[in-house]
């Protein structure tokens, strides 16, 4: 099984991972290359980059560009009820299942699903869950993948994710009994819970904390609130502490910069990029 990686304590900017999107409509290979170029060692990747040029093209862009896959995104939406759409779900989380461990990236992504407005039951929904990454588990398992369940501010609950909590998530990840199933801790979806001390410590004790995506919360809300997602230290999001949190749990992996923002997404790559590491060894690597 894939565990998470501790890069070499002489890089300029130690564990700084840029996620695809915090420079989302910039073409993949300008990605790559203003990556490499501000002295990063590794990006997390999405499943559309993987659609459009193929994962063992991708990986060998990756390769040549010297940076390592942190993480894959995104698996999960396996809240559906009828059986036909949850067999194809779960086939489709194999085919992503596959894809990280092509990749060479120790983990993916679980964004777990919503509800319909016909099916309110949320429940329901979670219990499903539940079910489908016990289902999975065997096969991550087998393909020394982890898959980390992301709660999401509760804002989202309807359309992308009914685990709000990192303690929701831990319940399913314990609950599969399979080392590896665990969790993601992003900033802007649960820097709000008043017990997120306690969960970090717990995910770390079960040995379950399989990733940490910082990014700040903005205001005001954006039309779409997921692109509210801004850089370190333009919004409300104590990182020192988080990240203290983070330490104490004993997480030594890559630490993935994500930004949802349409300002950033018309920022130049490379100068968006040199934002972030500036950030970053600011606010967050001194707390590491």
């Amino acid at each position: 099984m894939n565990t998470p990686h501790t890069p070499h304590a002489s890089l300029a900017a130690p564990r700084l991972s840029i996620n695809r999107w915090t420079c989302r409509s910039t073409p993949i290979q300008e990605f790559l290359e203003a990556t490499a170029a501000r002295d990063l060692e590794a990006v997390g990747l999405w499943r559309q980059d993987v659609e459009e040029i193929g994962v063992d093209a991708l990986k060998r862009r990756a390769d040549d560009a010297g940076l390592r896959v942190s993480s894959l995104c995104r698996g999960g939406f396996l809240t559906a009820a009828d059986e036909s759409a949850r067999a194809a779900s779960l086939d489709e989380n194999r085919r992503a299942i596959d894809e990280t461990a092509a990749l060479g990236a120790p983990t993916l992504v679980m964004v777990v699903g919503g509800i319909t407005q016909e099916d309110k039951d949320i429940g329901g929904a979670r219990a499903r869950v539940a079910e489908n990454i016990a289902t999975l588990a065997p096969y991550a398992e087998s393909a020394g993948v982890t898959l980390s369940l992301e709660p999401m501010h509760p804002m989202f609950t309807a359309d992308r994710a009914v685990i709000a909590t990192l303690d929701q998530a831990l319940d399913i990840a314990e609950g599969t009994g399979s080392d590896a199933v665990g969790v993601i801790v992003d900033t802007y979806h649960v820097w709000w819970d008043p017990t997120l001390e306690q969960a970090i410590s717990r995910a770390g004790r079960s040995g379950r904390l399989f990733s940490y995506q910082v990014c700040d919360w903005s205001l005001p809300l954006a039309a779409e609130p997921l692109f509210s997602r801004g850089y370190m230290g333009d919004g409300y999001i104590d990182f020192p502490a988080i990240t203290r949190m983070v330490k104490d749990a004993g997480y030594t992996g890559d630490i993935e910069v994500e930004i949802f923002n349409e300002d950033v997404w018309a920022t130049p790559a490379h100068e968006a990029i040199g934002i972030v590491r500036q950030r970053y060894e600011e606010l967050v690597l001194p707390y590491a």
